[in-house]
């Protein structure tokens, strides 16, 4: 149980929060009420498999530069509390959890399950080359909304391509956020991101304006789904959380990017999930 709880610390198996409201969400709508459960779980199980796979090959492509950084030095693969081989059993395994859950919902889902994990496998080596790096990871998580849809449906449409793309200008702001204190490390090292390229103050401008165009993207949601006052009040407490998030970080001070990056944007997800279905079942 030790060991497995290294494993999952070491993934950080609790943000899987960020990802799983919006998936969730498409769901629900794709169902128009509640899902089938035997969809839902399999939906669940394929979000857990994914993430999982994902971070854990993120943490095994970077372990050797963890190591050189003070701020991730102390992490479970460069500090030797989880093995290499360990890492990697963990990573084949949750994939496959992922492939086999895809496989239960329908044939589309199991068709693009490979092309799924290309992705978010590939991740984990975008910063050694482009700035992207964060776009890319919004994409990694804008696949849940697209990939419950899919599975509810069989086919894809414009509702949850909306939900996606405004998760990734959501993931890719904070993400932006996230790496400022990493910007010195990173240049020295030679790898890529806003920060590392264009210095803290620019790359919090880029950060604002992703998580602008997300909201304008969840205003566009709203009208085609033809929203009502509930929905709309959920976007006001998500604009609130994202104008908080903002004034947390500055240039000058970013002592506050832990509260600006685990606990607002542990919310955003859940608020939409929230006041977007009780907007679309009680009031639609």
């Amino acid at each position: 149980m030790q060991r497995l709880r290294d494993l999952l610390n070491a993934i950080k198996f609790e943000h899987t929060v960020f990802a799983m409201p919006f998936a969730l969400l498409s769901l629900f709508l794709a169902s128009n009420g509640w899902p089938r459960l035997d969809v839902l779980l399999w939906v669940l199980l394929a979000m857990v498999g994914a993430r999982s796979t994902a971070m854990m090959m993120n943490r095994i492509a970077d372990r050797h530069i963890d190591a050189q950084n003070p701020r991730t030095a102390n992490r479970q693969l460069p500090s030797g509390v989880v093995s290499l081989p360990a890492a990697w059993v963990f990573t084949l395994v949750s994939a496959a959890l992922f492939v086999w859950a895809a496989s239960q919902l329908n044939a589309l889902t199991l068709k693009l399950s490979p092309l799924a994990l290309a992705i978010v496998w590939a991740y984990s080596w975008t910063k050694r080359f482009t700035w992207a790096a964060h776009l890319w990871l919004g994409v990694s998580l804008g696949l849940a909304p697209l990939g419950a849809w899919i599975a509810a449906t069989g086919r894809l449409e414009l509702t949850p391509l909306l939900i996606g793309v405004g998760v990734v200008l959501w993931v890719a702001g904070f993400d932006t956020i996230y790496s400022c204190q990493d910007a010195a490390f990173d240049r020295q090292q030679g790898l890529h991101s806003l920060p590392a390229r264009w210095g803290t103050a620019r790359a919090l401008m880029w950060a604002r304006l992703f998580h602008t165009l997300m909201l304008i993207v969840f205003i566009v949601l709203g009208v085609w789904i033809g929203a009502t006052w509930l929905y709309w009040g959920g976007w006001l407490l998500v604009a609130g959380l994202v104008i908080v998030q903002h004034r947390l970080v500055n240039p000058d001070d970013l002592s506050h990017i832990d509260i600006a990056f685990f606990n607002v944007n542990s919310i955003v997800g859940v608020l939409l999930l929230v006041f977007t279905l009780a907007d679309r079942f009680l009031l639609g």
